[in-house]
């Protein structure tokens, strides 16, 4: 995974920090027995899925790979071969 660049964009990035914010905000509020500000800390996590899949769709994600059709790798492989 060291020559990609799985997970390095803006939109993964934030989305990261948000939901890691949530999260302290749940143990936080999980430890001081307080059950509506824990709930909130998981709406701030799902928060932050939304945020990285919006970001990803707005074009700072990463972009999908682009597959060769598979008719064309193989009659290259055949025409290699002769």
């Amino acid at each position: 995974m060291a020559g990609t660049d799985h997970g390095h964009t803006p939109a993964a990035w934030t989305g990261v920090i948000i939901a890691f914010i949530g999260f302290c905000i749940s143990g936080a509020f999980m430890v001081l027995a307080n059950p509506i500000g824990f709930i909130a800390g998981l709406v701030v996590v799902a928060l932050g899925g939304v945020v990285g899949m919006a970001m990803k769709a707005a074009g700072m994600g990463a972009p999908k790979p682009v597959h060769e059709d598979l008719a064309k790798v193989i009659a290259a492989a055949k025409a290699a071969k002769a």
